[in-house]
């Protein structure tokens, strides 16, 4: 990938310079993780951001992201390249809505993916990653009513995996749900030798649980996957094709990791226009001139960071 170096190398020093680290989402635009020092999925980048010994974070990624990393770091500043980087997903919550769930379930428990803002963070009992999502809500007391925001179809996932009925939120990301039944079928037909990874929010991952189980999907070659388990079974896996169901950015990266494996996007269109709001001129922008900034107010934070570190226990 061709880069305007003048750039490239402005933006390596100003990191030397402040001291700075820059995080990049799988999703970013390959520019953008062609300069990062850490490319993941948000909960890795934010252990990496913990772990960081940096004063500065440029957070590369959708605007919760960059809340997550200042509730994990409050003593490090985090700058996001454009505040307008939010998530059609998280979009489908405010606090006010999961305190108005409590008052009427007062024993119930609220389970919230990482995909929310901060303050909805703090009102919820757990956070949960797509990757540990189905332990959370497995570790819980069968007695107590559960609420799962924001995604309903991750929802569902985890209600058929754990066999306990569920509240579910009716949130979803425009660029999961978009994937449908039928581009995993024309997919799976034209290439019939590759292994098949899906994201648990796709629109389609509860059709795809039940051909899964009527055998209609092979389960030898079909994962259902977080963004980082789609990285670890490509690198890991012997097979040579893979067709991708998720945000097609994570493609570069698989590409970068394994020259020579072939990848397929489920739908070549699903692409997150949020995601792609970072460039590197707006990189180059945050370093020079220390925007845009994210803090979570303390006491936000505080009730927040109780929720994650639960998540973090359960494992």
């Amino acid at each position: 990938m061709a880069l305007s170096l003048s750039i490239q190398q402005r933006i390596e020093e100003l990191k030397r310079e402040k001291h700075a680290v820059l995080l990049a989402h799988n999703y970013q635009i390959p520019e953008v993780q062609d300069v990062a020092d850490f490319i993941g999925d948000s909960l890795a980048l934010s252990r990496k951001a913990a772990a960081t010994d940096a004063e500065v974070i440029v957070f590369c990624g959708v605007h919760f992201m960059a809340e997550t990393a200042s509730i994990l770091c409050p003593d490090k500043k985090i700058l996001i390249p454009d505040l307008g980087a939010g998530c059609s997903l998280a979009s489908t919550i405010v606090a006010e809505d999961v305190r108005a769930w409590k008052e009427d379930h007062p024993t119930g428990l609220v389970v919230a993916y990482v995909n929310t803002a901060a303050d909805v963070k703090a009102e919820s009992d757990y956070c949960c990653t797509s990757t540990n999502a189905v332990k959370i809500v497995a570790s819980l007391p069968r007695d107590r009513e559960v609420l799962f925001v924001p995604d309903m179809f991750l929802g569902a996932y985890v209600q058929k995996m754990t066999g306990r009925k569920l509240h579910l939120w009716q949130g979803e990301c425009h660029v999961h749900a978009g994937i449908r039944p039928e581009d995993i079928r024309a997919k799976m037909a034209e290439h019939s030798d590759a292994e098949f990874l899906i994201h648990p929010e796709c629109g389609c991952v509860s059709n795809c649980m039940y051909l899964l189980s009527d055998g209609e999907l092979d389960a030898k070659r079909t994962h259902i996957v977080s963004t980082e388990g789609m990285v670890k079974r490509v690198r890991e896996s012997s097979s040579q094709k893979f067709i991708i169901a998720t945000e097609t950015g994570i493609l570069y990266r698989m590409e970068q990791e394994n020259p020579t494996k072939r990848f397929i996007p489920a739908n070549a269109e699903a692409v997150c226009r949020y995601m792609k709001m970072i460039t590197l001129d707006k990189v180059l922008r945050s370093l020079e001139k220390g925007v845009f900034e994210v803090k979570v107010p303390a006491d936000i934070a505080a009730r927040a960071r109780l929720a994650i570190d639960r998540m973090v226990a359960v494992g």
